[in-house]
């Protein structure tokens, strides 16, 4: 019998989700780098990028080229893409100290249900039927609820990126004061809070699940030993 060629290397580079991955991160090595100087342009890059990731894992899907390199490309570029903004956003608004708390519990519950995924031995981190918390299954069970949470969650901080002042404000304050200012403005701010909100409570969902699979781990390698 013949043998099934295996994919080389270079050949899982060249995946097309895996192409649009590094797309991605040219865009936003772009869009910071210009952020400063072209705030619109950096908003469209950025959301762009953003847009991109749901285009990738299609891709993934439709042509068969779903990768754990791919997978973890993805959400490389989400956390450092978003925690350069939050960065951004801590030094424009008071307390900056918010944001920077936002940051670390983005990356510190994904990393967490990473590491759990495999040591669970499970294929994907979005892999999360066995929960106890149906907010939990709901968003990684829903790709639908999940994009609009975190398409809200992002529109959340372009937006504040945008109307933030030369001078540090309360973040409230400003996004009150745009509001008044704005219809469309304040017609889109309870949709996308609301979404934005979701996707934290997710988050610290996502960490205290993760770290006790963790837990758990230990608990039972000591009790084989």
């Amino acid at each position: 019998m013949a043998k099934t060629s295996k994919p080389r290397k270079l050949t899982v580079y060249l995946y097309i989700p895996n192409i649009i991955g590094y797309i991605r991160v040219l865009m936003n090595v772009v869009a910071f780098a210009l952020c400063f100087s072209h705030k619109n342009l950096f908003s469209v890059l950025y959301f762009l990028s953003f847009v991109c990731d749901g285009v990738d894992g299609w891709c993934a899907r439709k042509f068969n080229q779903v990768s754990t390199f791919g997978a973890v490309l993805d959400m490389v570029t989400d956390r450092i893409s978003t925690a350069c903004l939050l960065v951004i956003l801590s030094q424009q608004y008071r307390p900056g100290l918010v944001f920077l708390s936002l940051l670390a519990l983005d990356i510190s519950s994904h990393w967490l249900q990473m590491y759990s995924t495999f040591l669970l031995g499970k294929v994907s981190h979005k892999d999360v039927k066995d929960s106890s918390s149906w907010l939990f299954k709901l968003y990684y069970g829903n790709r639908m609820f999940m994009a609009f949470c975190c398409v809200a969650c992002e529109v959340l901080y372009i937006i504040l990126f945008l109307i933030a002042e030369p001078h540090n404000e309360s973040v409230i304050d400003v996004l009150l004061h745009a509001s008044k200012q704005s219809f469309l403005l304040s017609a889109l701010v309870v949709p996308v809070l609301f979404g934005w909100a979701i996707k934290q409570t997710v988050n610290v969902i996502q960490m205290k699940t993760a770290a006790d699979v963790c837990v758990l781990h230990d608990i039972n390698k000591k009790q084989k030993s």
